[in-house]
């Protein structure tokens, strides 16, 4: 099986299709996506999951609920427009990349307010037309961008080397390639013969169900672990360096991701392990100053004990914590790969020239 042409959203026969990521390892199902309800639940639900992957699914899923509205002027069909938007934004609240689509759909439309010197059908039909076009840009830039980062990040890595990773940032969590698996993708299309150590990531095991499906399927030497077996394979000196994702990276270099990373970053400080995170720029939000002004989506406690388990592991109503998310301070991260370059320390001069450019 060819995992890199295993897309996680497809548009095709005017047809929006979801890979459910909750029914892997065991099962490859691709979900319609017809109402705005079915496009929520999959974004709430991680049958859509990875911050680049869900804006994919934003761009499209935001064209499939509004593509059979008839409004009777511009002003309706944005009001329309925009309860679609804010009803989809409400899904996750911590991946940037959701409301980065969502606005860039928004400004899609919003161009043609001006529009009134031509028939309102025919405008409505052209901003359906632009729309779906936004969406389809929106995936092939993804797919241009998790390439450029797994060249970057190629750079930092050498033939042979131990790589421990958390969570799932592959190429089901983006249009291809993924984002800090790209490298090792691309390492091993090159004959670099990595060894792949990968965190369960407990509580949704995106890292025993995904990564080490994905891996796998792709010939990669890989090795899953609990998460805490990191600190131990790091003493044994099998782990070179660290690479993993990013669902939101504040403008002084703070990263959010999925929960267990700041741990993984700490443990590799400690062990001089180079820590890397791979970051599309539409992943930085500039707008947040930093890792402490992230809202952090808290989750149900029952994917922690009874989700994945045909028993009970734990007592029916025991009181639980469970952040789907932790921020990483820029202090742990060796460096950021983005698509386009690597970022040094100080992130917050580095994020702003990067921009700037």
């Amino acid at each position: 099986m060819d995992v890199l042409n295993i897309a996680p959203v497809r548009y095709e026969e005017d047809k929006m299709l979801i890979l459910d990521q909750t029914q892997l390892p065991g099962d490859t199902i691709y979900l319609e996506m017809q109402t705005k309800e079915d496009v929520w639940d999959a974004i709430y639900k991680l049958k859509v999951r990875g911050a680049p992957a869900i804006g994919v699914a934003a761009g499209y899923g935001l064209y499939v609920c509004v593509r059979e509205i008839k409004a009777a002027d511009f002003q309706n069909f944005y009001r329309q427009f925009m309860e679609v938007k804010e009803y989809l934004a409400s899904s996750r609240p911590t991946a940037v990349n959701l409301f980065w689509a969502l606005d860039r759909m928004e400004h899609c439309v919003k161009q043609f307010e001006t529009a009134a010197d031509r028939p309102w059908e025919e405008t409505q039909q052209e901003i359906k037309r632009a729309l779906l076009a936004e969406a389809e840009a929106i995936r092939i830039e993804d797919e241009k961008a998790c390439r450029a980062m797994g060249e970057y990040g190629l750079t930092l890595l050498k033939p042979g080397m131990g790589i421990l990773t958390h969570c799932n940032a592959g190429t089901i969590a983006t249009a291809k390639y993924g984002t800090c698996l790209a490298p090792l993708y691309i390492g091993h299309e090159k004959g670099y013969d990595f060894k792949v150590f990968a965190d369960e990531t407990r509580p949704l095991l995106q890292g025993a169900r995904l990564t080490a499906w994905e891996l796998k399927q792709a010939g990669i030497d890989t090795t899953l672990i609990c998460d805490n077996m990191a600190s131990i394979v790091m003493k044994n000196g099998w782990v070179d360096a660290v690479v993993v994702g990013c669902d939101r990276m504040a403008a002084n270099g703070d990263g959010a991701n999925k929960i267990g990373t700041s741990g993984v970053a700490i443990l590799a400080h400690e062990y001089g392990i180079p820590f890397y995170m791979f970051v599309p720029t539409s992943t930085i939000d500039r707008t947040t100053k930093t890792g402490e002004d992230i809202h952090i989506e808290l989750r149900n406690g029952e994917e922690i004990y009874k989700l994945w388990y045909a028993k009970n592991m734990a007592p029916e109503g025991i009181k639980t914590y469970n952040p789907a998310f932790d921020v990483t301070p820029a202090k742990y991260i060796t460096a950021v790969v983005t698509e386009k370059g690597i970022l040094n320390p100080p992130y917050e001069e580095s994020i702003r020239k990067l921009f700037e450019e």
